[in-house]
């Protein structure tokens, strides 16, 4: 792997082995102890959206890593003035030893990983949210002890990060079930995709037919970046789609209830599920920092 663009990047053996690592550093940090793996590395940071949890991780990871990480707007960049995705790329690649990207656009993405001439990363495409993915896997084994065998159930609308969470659930032998209206499926590529690498991959209009058995019900924004001409409109037809306590009743006793956050409380999710006993959100938002530690120690630990 010398990208991630994708989390289909990745391979069953390489997720367990930087979920392994996530979880040493997990617990190296909670003792106070320094892992300064990547001292005099540097992490160029291009965000084309806003970010919280994104921006921090990465940039915390880098910091204790010994590293250091560069945050570039596009509007401070030359790419907000006509310079080339090709251009940028490359002369970048001459200062950082990776590149994270966080883009509208897939094609973006995969411009830069064509002529940079160091690691790119995935921080969040229109297509896909790896990082994410990364998280959510670390945080699902760690309360369930395992993720082959469990049943995902994806509430809402089929955005990025269910495209990532068909793929990773493909990948690590979990059952995906995604219940979404008309016009809001996941990518139907993405699904193909998983079902061709042997995954079980279901898509159903009704909440509860996913829910069911459900160990994790997992839910995202309705009005994501770039939807907001839509907003009533998506409210009202993901109306239906809100993981609640009558949802979650359905789902298994000891479900866990994951949101990649921001959360529209009240919306996709109400707050008494989101700061309930079956949330997994903030363990879920920590695991950003140590499995995105794990990734870059991967891609540029021994170069």
């Amino acid at each position: 792997m010398s990208n991630l663009l994708s989390i289909s990047d990745l391979s069953l053996i390489e997720i367990n082995e930087l979920l392994d690592v996530a979880d040493d550093l997990k617990v190296k940090r909670s003792k106070g102890k320094i892992v300064e793996l990547l001292k005099h590395k540097s992490l160029g940071m291009i965000f084309e959206k806003s970010s919280t949890r994104t921006r921090i991780s990465f940039e915390v990871a880098m910091a204790e890593l010994g590293g250091h990480a560069l945050f570039l707007s596009s509007r401070d960049l030359q790419l907000g003035r006509g310079e080339t995705v090709g251009d940028t790329a490359q002369v970048i690649s001459r200062y950082v030893s990776c590149i994270m990207a966080r883009v509208i656009s897939h094609s973006t993405l995969e411009e830069l990983a064509e002529y940079a001439t160091v690691p790119v990363i995935n921080a969040l495409s229109d297509l896909e949210h790896p990082c994410q993915l990364l998280a959510d896997l670390q945080t699902i084994r760690e309360y369930k002890g395992r993720l082959k065998g469990l049943k995902f159930a994806w509430i809402g609308d089929g955005n990025n990060v269910c495209n990532s969470a068909i793929l990773a659930a493909a990948i690590t032998g979990m059952q995906m079930s995604v219940a979404c209206p008309g016009g809001y499926e996941p990518d139907p590529d993405i699904v193909a995709k998983a079902r061709g690498m042997g995954g079980s991959v279901e898509v159903v209009t009704a909440p509860e037919e996913a829910a069911a058995d459900a160990d994790v019900l997992y839910t995202d924004v309705w009005v994501s970046m770039g939807d907001e001409d839509e907003k009533e409109q998506r409210l009202h037809d993901l109306g239906p789609y809100q993981i609640n306590d009558a949802l979650v009743n359905v789902a298994r006793d000891d479900c866990m209830v994951m949101h990649c956050l921001p959360a529209h409380r009240g919306e996709e999710i109400t707050s008494e599920v989101l700061t309930g006993t079956h949330s997994a959100v903030l363990d879920q938002a920590e695991s950003r920092l140590h499995a995105q530690k794990a990734l870059l120690i991967k891609l540029l630990g021994s170069k």
